[in-house]
């Protein structure tokens, strides 16, 4: 008798199989379960990560992509570098208690008291913005507690960079206080590891360090709250092996975006990997997570390269223009400022001068500075007026209004500073809103250039901050720029507004950035240069709302040249704000030539200029213009560090590689220093030839190198070219176009 199942009459013996083969499938789905690998890879390289028998996901590999995705898995098994006791030294977000020894990624306190953390694999997804852009996303749960994490992992394909950040989210019946939340955790494995980081102060900005990381942790972080990267920029890099140079070596770039205090800790570990955390510093910074709240984290992004740090610059700036920087594929406005020219004693008529002045200079528009508003305490010096923001009847009895017509009468645009999140104690504002400044009750006030700082986690100040903005733009809709300062750091941290003490920090830049969201929906095109003192406040965070920066109050041409190629490894051209002023000894050509590295500006009375000066500038302006695409969006290639040769040389390549602009400075004033040898080029094409000419000379000089030569780029990039820098050129720029 043959049995039937009576529902569909399938033979017993192909019953038999088919369970036979559902058993087999879900064998292999739950091996699958417990040893899943997700490869986050872009167009070069790849971060992968591995779930656990235990449920745990863990970093296995980091760095050049494999072609055979398979192969990830017989990474971990090829090191043998001992035993991790705690099972966790590689994990993707590290959680403090339970099973941890190291430093964690996130800390948290849960409702009833318990202090550890265990987040486990749950599922992931990976989204698609386009053809270039994806998401991969990792959701972690406690087995006990009902709190997750979920990871994400933005990857930019073609430029080989990767935003990384977390969404922490309470699910629990109380509130869960987080002491940590880092934006990424990453693991790295090689021989030794190499950090370049930077240092510095008001006017010695981005000051390098290189040093071997040995065992234990070395911390960059930030406690100044608005101007956060004073003292040290939230960015770095990591050689792996031995120090990358420009061409050779494997290189991380890494960079927060975020306007506020940040941590990074990188711990060598006891297995001689390296663990990188990174994101917003918990330094007095404890945050309560409501029940159904979710904290999302700033992004961390990162770029890899083991072609050196040439290639891991150019990722940058390719992701930094495309998809981060406001109208960073557009152009930039060269201006005249009247700040070195006039301080706070101006008139109408002194700056009615100065924009035309504008005008003959041949720039796009005139920027007026600090010193035009405040009435009651006039604003005529950083001591007075700063939070009110009506135009000083004195200085300006016609208003701004006034200026913009003379601006378009003259056929300049009109731009105007402001510094609308400080204020400062003399001064109306602060008369009437005492309860709207960071201070702590009962201790003195200790101001930073004579000022305080806006309490922006309150929602009326961010309402006065964007009105401050608005309404200089409706009564003034002429006005086609902002230089947005902020010079003072945050003492005596305590909010009158926040119930708890230490969200200040973390809500004080949510403010700044909901004023930045609201002021860009209602005007997204305008114009705004990130200004703080100096570089004291440069990040990605901020640049998706600025169209560029400030690099530093030093104007010094020679400091800058220093200053500008540290800046550029992680920054691209067309964001960094480079005036001509009198600061240093050098003549108008060098300083103008240093300038034109970025987006060119001038701060100088062009009244005083000589007759050959102000023909030379006249003519460096339509030089400029000639040029500006190639510098503002080409690859950037860096030639001669400053920092270990007599002379600095870089160059931009437009993306053809048909045109390129060379800049050559002489930075020693020793005895015969200058370019003794050939430089060799970067970013041409082999087989095409290429016409060397030097262009921006003074007038009445001549080139000394062969007028109109062409050269193979294989000669160029092979044996090189002579600039001749020397004491007597020591700023040489060379315009190099295809010869067709």
């Amino acid at each position: 008798m043959k049995l039937r199942f009576a529902s569909s009459g399938v033979p017993v013996w192909k019953a038999k199989n088919l369970l036979l083969a559902l058993l087999t499938l879900l064998a292999t789905n739950v091996f699958a379960q417990k040893n899943i690998i997700i490869p986050i890879e872009s167009k070069d390289n790849a971060l992968v990560l591995q779930v656990g028998e235990d449920k745990r996901v863990g970093i296995i590999y980091f760095g050049k992509k494999l072609q055979n995705t398979a192969e990830y898995q017989h990474i971990p098994g090829m090191y043998k570098r001992g035993d991790d006791y705690s099972g966790v030294l590689n994990a993707a977000y590290t959680s403090a208690g339970s099973r941890n020894l190291v430093e964690p990624a996130i800390q948290v306190t849960h409702a009833d008291g318990n202090t550890s953390l265990a987040l486990l694999y749950v599922s992931h997804q990976v989204q698609k913005e386009n053809d270039n852009v994806s998401t991969t996303s990792i959701l972690l749960k406690d087995p006990v507690y009902n709190f997750d994490v979920t990871l994400y992992y933005k990857v930019y394909n073609k430029e080989n960079v990767v935003e990384q950040w977390s969404a922490i989210r309470n699910n629990e019946k109380d509130s869960v206080t987080l002491h940590k939340y880092a934006s990424a955790n990453l693991y790295l494995s090689a021989e030794d590891y190499w950090l370049g980081h930077y240092h510095g102060d008001w006017a010695k900005e981005m000051q390098p360090e290189e040093e071997r990381l040995t065992a234990g942790i070395k911390v960059l972080d930030s406690k100044l709250g608005t101007r956060a990267n004073l003292y040290q920029p939230p960015t770095f890099m990591v050689s792996l092996d031995k120090p990358a140079t420009e061409e050779e070596g494997s290189v991380l770039y890494g960079s927060l975006e975020w306007t506020g205090n940040f941590k990074f800790d990188l711990e060598v570990d006891p297995l001689n990997n390296l663990r990188i955390i990174a994101g917003i510093n918990p330094f007095a910074s404890d945050y309560a997570l409501a029940p159904a709240q979710e904290f999302k984290t700033p992004p961390f992004v990162y770029t890899f390269s083991d072609k050196g740090k040439g290639e891991a610059t150019r990722n940058m700036h390719s992701w930094a223009r495309k998809c981060k920087i406001l109208n960073g594929t557009g152009s930039r406005l060269t201006l005249l400022n009247n700040w070195e020219a006039t301080y706070f004693d101006f008139n109408e008529p002194k700056l009615t001068e100065l924009i035309e002045a504008t005008k003959k200079l041949g720039v796009d528009m005139f920027l007026l500075d600090d010193g035009w508003f405040a009435n009651k305490y006039p604003r005529n010096s950083d001591r007075a007026g700063l939070g009110d923001w009506q135009e000083n009847v004195k200085k300006l009895p016609h208003g701004i209004g006034y200026l913009v017509k003379q601006a378009k009468k003259n056929g300049v645009k009109f731009g105007i500073w402001v510094e609308p999140e400080m204020v400062n104690p003399k001064s109306e504002l602060y008369e009437q809103h005492p309860d709207w400044v960071i201070r702590q009750p009962n201790r003195p006030e200790h101001l930073y250039r004579n000022q305080l700082v806006l309490d922006l986690s309150n929602p009326e100040v961010q309402d006065h901050v964007f009105g401050v903005l608005d309404r200089i733009l409706t009564e003034n809709p002429g006005v086609a720029f902002f230089k947005w300062d902020c010079n003072a750091v945050i003492y005596n941290a305590n909010s009158a507004y926040l119930s708890k003490q230490s969200h200040l920090y973390v809500e004080y830049v949510r403010g700044f950035y909901k004023v930045l969201e609201r002021f860009r929906a209602k005007y997204p095109n305008l114009p705004m240069m990130l200004c703080s003192g100096g570089g004291g406040r440069v990040d990605y965070g901020a640049l998706q709302y600025f169209t560029e920066f400030w690099v530093s109050d030093n104007t010094d041409p020679l400091e800058r040249i220093f200053m500008q190629w540290e800046y550029s490894y992680f920054f691209p051209a067309i964001a960094q704000d480079n005036h001509v002023t009198d600061w240093g000894k050098q003549p108008l050509k060098f300083r103008t030539d240093v300038a034109m590295m970025g987006k060119l500006g001038f701060d100088i009375v062009v009244s005083k200029l000589g007759k050959e000066d102000l023909k030379f500038a006249q003519d460096a302006v339509d030089t400029y213009e000639s040029f500006s695409d190639v510098v503002w969006h080409g690859d950037l290639f860096r030639l001669v560090n400053p920092q270990k040769n007599d002379f600095a040389s870089l160059m931009y390549v437009d993306d053809a590689q048909s045109k390129a602009i060379m800049f050559n400075y002489l930075v020693s004033n020793r005895y015969g220093a200058g370019s003794l040898s050939p430089v060799k080029l970067g970013g041409l094409k082999p087989d095409k030839k290429y016409r060397i000419k030097e262009i921006n000379l003074y007038p009445g000089t001549k080139s000394t190198l062969a007028n109109d030569a062409v050269y193979s780029g294989n000669y160029l990039m092979t044996i090189g070219i002579n600039p001749d820098v020397n004491a007597r050129r020591a700023s040489v720029i060379l315009e190099i176009t295809e010869a067709k």
